[in-house]
């Protein structure tokens, strides 16, 4: 409560020493002043008269560290991850510096830059800080934030925006995100569907619908339609979070723009239609794939969004401990074999494939995938999508594959049998195929292939390994808590107890909610896994009468980790929950 005061009263002081020199033949103690503060005079001595020129800026500069200093007292009071004592002491005392300076050094070309870098130069770091802390709407001086203040102000003057909406560059009349009437890598750019989605009165709410979901992290936004209204759910770290709905009339107009930019027949209403479209977002490339579906309450839309900036990981990036990424690095790199990706939908298997692919030299062996659809694009590699309404599918692509001299095949996913037994045919002749499987678990994913018709004695021979994989969420490393675990689960986990002196969960009880996580309590994703290598006893379990039950315990005693006990490393490192873990391996 005192600091503002003190803030105040300094700048009057300084402002008051400052206009001394235009009194200076009323009072007898000014020539000492002016003496030790001749920066904004024009002299020393009686006579001596007031520069407006310099005495303005001063004043202006120390007004705008009294609304700084206010401003970033109340910041770091709303922001719990910014410490709040060290930021409002040092750009207080940076301001007092500034004041010393002006009156220490009587040079006004030297002593304005010193006081506008005392001034300045913590408020800059400050907001770098901050910025690191809070969603992309919440950063201060960015291009968008300046952007946005100033044409504020020119509208309390009465006077137009300078910064106007421009599809080719950032949209200062809303979010700064720009559509592309293509996804990337589909070809040549559609310029007609931003035109005729513009044209929607609802053009700007979808473009705040799609900034709000990739400032939280979603990963699918779904629009579900109700008698009343039209519901709004993201995906965010694989649970799904309700958004502000829309009324019925917008949220169908919304809808329409989505099927304009993904190229959908609007009129169509009941049957399944899918498609994509791209955008930017503030240097970050994002593709929207978008699936339709009728129901009996309206037309439901669901956008899965791919961000092509960062989403190609190595190995080291998914979470596997350093021994596992050796060993999987060295079965991906072999001349030939088959490696497969196991788990449910959603559980980061594409995402592993890629990662492995990033592994091999592409420059020097020929690497052909053939996905559906393709989902990140990667250099010096040969991408084939899956199109089943022409006629291309998993099966027939791969036979077109193999007469392409590959190298690396990689299977988007193996549904059928005709598809599992080219891909071990092709591990049979000398390829290496990587591909996924919808299993449980890695031994499980061994009877899914079989059961699809495939030879026991041909998968043996092919398979070289198979990565079992789930995604945990991650605590927030802001707001997560400690807790004494009980010593009856430490037991059941066959945990030492005396080397464990705390787990972490979210917060039971959040006073506020957490700038970071949104007060989830969980921040990013991360993969336990567990590796099943193909080896000859197990191989000749597979030849003779496959027996889940043998298989794993072959499996076991050479030292396999279960996605259980890869999970139960993520918690007593503390980066996930005891509840994440349970909520995801059952």
């Amino acid at each position: 409560m005192i600091r503002p005061f003190l803030v105040i009263a300094t700048a009057l002081a300084a402002s008051l020493g400052a206009a001394g020199g235009a009194f200076a033949a009323d009072f007898d103690f000014v020539p000492a002043l002016l003496a030790q503060s001749p920066t904004v005079f024009r002299g020393t001595y009686y006579g001596s008269y007031l520069n407006l020129f310099k005495f303005v800026p001063v004043v202006l500069i120390y007004l705008l560290w009294a609304w700084t200093t206010d401003w970033v007292e109340h910041d770091t009071k709303e922001l719990n991850n910014v410490k709040f004592a060290t930021w409002n002491s040092v750009v207080f005392f940076s301001g007092i510096l500034g004041l010393v300076l002006m009156f220490a050094i009587p040079i006004y070309p030297l002593t304005l830059p010193l006081l506008i870098v005392s001034w300045l130069a913590p408020v800059l770091a400050y907001s770098y800080v901050r910025n690191q802390t809070v969603p992309d709407d919440q950063k201060v001086l960015t291009p968008y934030h300046i952007g946005e203040v100033v044409n504020g102000l020119l509208l309390k003057l009465g006077m137009r925006p300078l910064f106007n909406r421009d599809v080719s560059s950032v949209d200062r009349a809303g979010p700064p995100i720009t559509f592309i009437g293509k996804s990337a890598g589909a070809g040549k750019e559609d310029p007609d569907r931003i035109a005729r989605a513009e044209e929607s009165r609802s053009f700007m709410a979808a473009k705040e619908l799609v900034y709000d979901a990739a400032l939280r992290r979603a990963t699918d936004i779904h629009l579900e339609p109700t008698p009343e209204q039209l519901s709004v759910r993201y995906r965010i770290d694989g649970i799904l979070h309700a958004a502000e709905p829309f009324d019925r009339p917008t949220g169908d107009a919304v809808i329409n723009v989505f099927k304009v930019l993904s190229a959908m027949d609007i009129s169509e209403k009941r049957k399944p239609q899918d498609g994509s479209f791209g955008a930017k977002l503030q240097g970050r490339d994002l593709d929207f794939r978008v699936a339709t579906s009728g129901s009996k309450a309206g037309e439901k839309l669901v956008m899965r969004i791919l961000d092509n900036s960062g989403s190609i990981t190595k190995l080291e990036d998914l979470g596997m401990r350093p021994k596992l990424v050796e060993q999987v690095r060295a079965l991906v790199t072999q001349p030939h074999g088959m490696f497969l990706c196991c788990g449910p939908t959603g559980s980061g298997k594409s995402t592993t494939l890629y990662a492995s692919l990033r592994e091999i030299d592409r420059y020097q062996r020929n690497i052909i995938t053939v996905e559906d659809p393709i989902e990140y694009h990667l250099d010096n590699i040969t991408q084939m999508e899956v199109n089943t309404k022409a006629g291309q599918t998993f099966a027939g692509s791969l036979r077109s594959i193999l007469r392409q001299d590959p190298d690396v095949i990689m299977i988007g996913e193996i549904r059928d049998q005709e598809t599992a037994t080219i891909a071990c045919q092709a591990a049979n002749t000398g390829h290496m195929v990587f591909s996924t499987v919808h299993s449980n678990d890695a031994v499980t994913a061994l009877i899914r292939i079989l059961d699809l018709g495939v030879e026991p004695s041909m998968l043996s021979s092919a398979l070289t390994a198979v990565l079992g994989q789930r995604l945990v969420r991650l605590l927030c490393e802001t707001c997560k808590e400690p807790y004494k675990p009980k010593p009856e689960f430490l037991k059941k986990a066959n945990i030492p107890a005396d080397k464990i002196e705390v787990f972490y969960r979210r917060p039971e009880n959040p006073e506020q909610v957490c700038p970071q996580c949104g007060g989830t309590g969980y921040f990013g994703r991360t993969g336990i896994y567990e590796l099943l290598v193909i080896t000859e006893p197990i191989r000749e379990m597979l030849r003779e009468n496959p027996s889940l039950q043998k298989i794993k315990a072959e499996a076991r005693k050479n030292g396999m980790m279960l996605l259980q006990d890869d999970g139960l490393r993520q918690v007593i490192q503390g980066r996930t929950s005891i509840e994440e873990l349970l909520r995801v391996v059952k």
